[in-house]
């Protein structure tokens, strides 16, 4: 493997992992009933776990855009409300539709294939196609989408 594969491997795997921590703040903040800001400054407080930069940014930006996440959620989810939602599939939906919709650094697709992954791996077997379809439908819509 050439150095730069080697890194970008590396540097994949470190951006999987701090996306994959976001996740457990954001659903962590959803079952305790308390905002993700709390959430992390409690694995701040009482881990040893190092927060990765990327995993701020995910959930500085899905705090920053919950409101029109939320409301493009409830649009799009065909027939379920964000209170019926499994806490682990709204996590999912909401850091999976910040990437698709409010960061560049990430091509759509990518965004929406990472969610789904995070489905497969964290929820039950109805949450990747589940993930798949509202996100999917948000990257058809995000041309039009005012954002």
């Amino acid at each position: 493997m050439s150095k730069k594969s080697h890194d970008q491997s590396r540097h994949i795997g470190a951006r999987g992992r701090a996306r994959r921590r976001a996740l457990e703040i954001l659903f962590e903040a959803e079952q305790r009933h308390t905002t993700p800001l709390a959430a992390l400054q409690r694995r701040r407080d009482h881990t040893d776990q190092t927060i990765n930069p990327y995993t701020t940014t995910i959930i500085d930006g899905v705090i920053t855009h919950q409101e029109q996440i939320d409301e493009l959620l409830a649009q799009y989810a065909h027939g379920w409300t964000l209170e019926r939602m499994l806490g682990m599939d709204k996590s999912i939906l909401r850091l999976g539709a910040w990437e698709l919709l409010f960061y560049d650094g990430m091509p759509d697709g990518a965004a929406v294939n990472e969610a789904v992954n995070m489905a497969r791996e964290y929820s039950n077997d109805d949450s990747p196609s589940y993930v798949n379809g509202v996100l999917g439908r948000l990257q058809e819509l995000k041309p039009t989408l005012i954002l």
